[in-house]
């Protein structure tokens, strides 16, 4: 069984041009198959090659946050594993097109299964398990699950659920814990090497794979599919943009359920025949992560901007690790950070942007110019417009960002669903009216057509006719020390529309008083030109959605509804 030889032929000429980006640009094209399964086409390929390299490691945090239970699987054990689970999962009742909710954190089960749903053709619908009982219910009904494939210990948030094919409990955490009664038990699952790989039909590349519910800063979660195509290839983008390499150890923080998850731990090492290594924490401890960054040979790390502040705080220099290139997604990290791991390390932390709905489609590669403050440029297969939000005319300085539709990016979701088998038309029209796909986010373009993220573009706002991006603000105060979080969202006012006010998470040894807000109104004073300055802050926890997204609606419904002053509520006023 060898790789898909044109998915292969796509993926070697990205790695052949790692570091032209002209070159992988203008010649990249995307693979058109009609059929693909990422077990069968590309995975077991893959064994068959390297059987013996590592596939998987995973690493539970021991109690001082280092290096704990420790488990691994080859690319042949993994490959032998998924086909025991997939023939298990077939016995239970799971068929091509099935959904399959799956609810585990960063455990082996989690990969054997992921391999095993797409190795039968099912459905996946990844959830995390800080879900409550009412969202777990949520995806079961709007998304048609047929079995829940959960961790023994969590079982309980399950109770009320019915699903046809019943409920599977994974000792991940490896507690122990007995399994529920009617559950049945992952934990009988039997390898057999000589068992048929191959399951009945064939995948055809439109088939859908993936159903993802999108974090909603100002909803429900939306419904975002995805094809046997658009995720398991289309991270050949991914890969380009992180620098995977056959053979690297890769290390990404981030928990299951999101896609963030399925990019960096699950489709993007794959296709380079990385190896992926997971550190699996239930509290996050930054000198924890870098004993296993020394000693486990780590070559690629990618982490969100919350890790890198925290790791910043821990003695970097000391570190002796194998790092080759570190990256970062989610949203842009500030120049201070990056000029610390810089100094640290003699490396520079590489942005990356994309979407639930994409692979990355903007990123600043490995060993290219790279531009303080900008996330780089259009990845290989994608073509991008920036278009006025108002009135949908093509800008070429700032606007939303926007993806060419001709010809159609094949990461790019089929589109947003109410429910499993029912398209949102309304939510479509809005995303891919205009003939280009909006991705709700405005970016500047320089003439090297770099691009640099402004905000989204239903956050930034006007003051005394000036737009604020929400985003340069925060970035600014988020350098202060006082500052763990920040949020600016519009403060009505009567002369100027509108004034920026922060609210502000602030670090563990600091107080919410009077001094604290003024030094930070100093601060950025100090910072901003005078149209950009906060006027307004507010010492508060930030409302967030279960991904950690802040809900900067409600902020805004804050300011809008509230009349007089809060607790711990400043105005630079006070203090001139």
């Amino acid at each position: 069984m060898a790789t898909h030889p044109q998915v292969r032929a796509a993926r070697d000429f990205l790695l052949l041009h790692r570091s032209d980006y002209e070159t992988a640009y203008a010649g990249f094209r995307w693979p058109e198959l009609p059929l693909f399964n990422f077990a069968t086409d590309w995975f077991d390929g893959l064994a068959e090659e390297t059987p013996d390299q590592l596939a998987l490691r995973v690493i539970d945090a021991a109690d001082d946050g280092g290096i704990g239970r420790d488990r691994s699987l080859t690319f042949a054990q993994l490959r032998d594993r998924s086909v025991a689970v997939a023939h298990w999962l077939t016995n239970l009742g799971v068929r091509r097109g099935d959904r399959v909710l799956l609810v585990l954190g960063n455990c082996v089960p989690l990969w054997e299964i992921m391999l095993a749903a797409i190795r039968i053709g099912a459905v996946i619908i990844p959830a995390t398990p800080q879900l409550s009982a009412n969202d777990l219910a949520d995806r079961v009904e709007r998304g048609a699950a047929r079995i829940l494939i959960a961790d023994t210990d969590d079982h309980e948030k399950f109770s009320a659920l019915q699903v046809a094919y019943g409920k599977v409990a994974v000792d991940g955490s490896g507690s122990g814990a007995p399994v529920p009664a009617g559950w049945h038990d992952y934990a009988t699952v039997i390898v057999d090497s000589a068992a048929d790989r191959n399951f009945p039909g064939a995948s055809k590349a439109d088939d859908p794979l993936l159903l993802y519910f999108t974090s909603g800063t100002t909803a429900l979660p939306k419904l975002v599919e995805h094809t046997q195509v658009s995720y398991p290839i289309g991270h050949l983008s991914t890969m380009f943009w992180m620098g995977l390499q056959p053979g690297d150890v890769h290390l990404n923080i981030s928990s299951p359920g999101w896609a963030k998850h399925a990019w960096s731990s699950f489709f993007a090492p794959s296709l380079a025949g990385a190896s992926v290594l997971v550190y699996n924490y239930q509290r996050f401890n930054p000198a924890g992560l870098l004993q296993v960054l020394e000693q486990t040979g780590v070559t690629t790390f990618c982490a969100p901007p919350t890790v890198w502040r925290m790791l910043i705080q821990t003695d970097l220099g000391a570190a002796h690790t194998s790092i080759r290139e570190v990256f970062s997604a989610g949203e842009p990290l500030n120049p201070e950070v990056i000029e610390q791991v810089r100094t640290a390390w003699k490396l520079t932390i590489r942005d990356g942007y994309g979407q639930t709905e994409t692979s990355a489609q903007v990123g600043n590669p490995p060993d290219v110019p790279l531009k303080l403050g900008s996330m780089g440029r259009p990845l290989p297969g994608y073509s991008v417009r920036l278009v006025d939000p108002a009135t949908g005319e093509t800008r070429t300085d700032e606007g939303e960002l926007c993806l060419e539709l001709q010809p159609r990016p094949l990461p790019l979701m089929t589109g947003y669903k109410e429910r499993a088998e029912v398209f949102d038309d309304a939510k479509n029209q809005q995303a891919f009216h205009g003939g280009v796909y909006h991705t709700g986010d405005v970016v500047s373009i320089d003439q090297d057509n770099y691009l640099t993220y402004i905000g989204r573009a239903d956050d930034v706002f006007k003051a005394s006719d000036y737009r604020i991006s929400p985003f340069e603000l925060e970035s600014v105060l988020i350098e202060h020390p006082a500052v763990a979080e920040a949020a600016v969202v519009p403060h009505p006012d009567p002369v100027r529309l509108a004034v920026p006010k922060a609210y502000i998470v602030l670090a563990a040894d600091r107080q919410p008083d009077a001094q604290t807000a003024r030094d930070i109104f100093a601060f950025v004073r100090n910072q901003l030109a005078p149209y950009k300055r906060i006027r307004i802050l507010e010492f508060a926890e930030l409302p967030k959605t279960i991904s950690g997204e802040i809900r900067r609606v409600e902020l805004r419904r804050t300011e809008e509804s509230r009349s007089g002053r809060a607790e711990f509520e400043f105005y630079a006023a006070d203090f001139d």
